[in-house]
């Protein structure tokens, strides 16, 4: 089967492209938003064949993995087929509702009445990545299902002979409360935390943090992520409003216990044995203290949470589910 997919969230369409699949990832110059191509930072196997706008056309593709509301046009515009009506496609919603923004539907729209802009159509798929994400959509006359995530395991790596605490975030201060960026001054005072991802280098002097209690690793590989992250004696994930952040889930697998705010899918994530979980932010900055002061404590729990990741979500069932889905699309 040939999939054409955008390359838009690295974890994700690294454990997407890991499936039997040949996978279309258009690149533009620039390397773009709409036009990624493949990525440094992670690897993906030769199965993932990067693939010009313009040579689309003359491309045989089986079905089309869209993620954001744009790659309608686009997919129209590239292959000169309409997905969902000339070529088969399914939709992949990676988010949380939020007030609808004016040019997909009425503005004023709150979370629990949030349409999804395939609402109407019933000839595109929507498939969550997560049961929470399915229950606050209202995604109408779309057919559902959810797919929930699936990590490659990086094995059992966990050392945590620093005690600090590991938090990773894309853009933490574009992104703001979403993520959680405003609790890291309150957690940090608890117990210094390492901030990894995209875009983190300014964010002590942003957040009025002192440096000694926020390191910031800017962009690393993944494998040099998972390395760093092994160290931390806990991973903290301040998370509001997100569907499930998959390095949380990297995290358990790595074996690190976690601290996580009460929220979306991470009250199924994270069973009580594997960490602790609330909506007082208090309450977790004491839990990831106690937990740096108790290295015993803090590895039983790290493998508790290792357990349920690597059961729940493993890379086979990911791609099972998957494949399964892709099969039903293009009959």
């Amino acid at each position: 089967m040939r999939v054409l997919m955008w390359h838009v969230h690295g974890s994700w369409a690294t454990s997407f492209v890991h499936g039997p699949h040949t996978t279309l990832v258009p690149a533009v110059p620039g390397r773009g938003p709409d036009g990624r191509g493949r990525p440094d930072t992670f690897h993906w196997p030769d199965r993932a064949i990067e693939v010009t706008p313009e040579r689309l056309r003359a491309e045989d593709v089986d079905v089309v993995v869209l993620q954001r509301p744009r790659e309608l046009r686009l997919a129209e515009e590239w292959l000169g087929r309409r997905p969902g009506r000339d070529v088969p496609a399914v939709y992949v919603e990676h988010d949380t509702p939020r007030r609808t923004p004016s040019d997909v539907g009425p503005p004023e729209e709150v979370v629990p009445d949030s349409r999804h802009f395939l609402h109407d159509r019933s000839d595109i798929m929507v498939v969550h990545v997560t049961h929470f994400n399915q229950v606050f959509w209202n995604c109408g006359r779309a057919p559902t299902r959810v797919i929930e995530h699936g990590i490659a395991d990086p094995g059992h790596r966990y050392t945590g002979d620093m005690p600090r605490g590991g938090v990773v975030i894309n853009d933490p201060l574009r992104r703001g409360r979403v993520c959680g960026t405003d609790l890291l001054a309150g957690l940090a005072a608890a117990l210094p935390l390492d901030l990894f991802g995209m875009n983190v280098t300014g964010a002590p002097g942003r957040l009025g943090i002192a440096p000694e209690s926020l390191w910031t690793f800017e962009d690393l590989p993944q494998a040099r992520m998972h390395e760093e992250l092994a160290r931390r004696r806990v991973y903290v994930h301040p998370y509001r409003w997100t569907s499930l952040g998959l390095a949380l889930i990297e995290a358990m697998m790595l074996g690190l216990p976690v601290v996580a705010l009460a929220t979306t899918e991470a009250v199924e994530a994270v069973p009580p044995e594997a960490g602790v979980l609330s909506t007082r932010v208090a309450a977790l900055a004491e839990a990831a203290r106690a937990l740096a002061a108790d290295p015993p404590r803090a590895r039983q729990m790290g493998k508790e949470a290792r357990a349920h990741a690597v059961d729940r979500y493993g890379l086979p069932r990911f791609l099972r589910d998957w494949r399964r889905t892709l099969q039903e699309a293009t009959r």
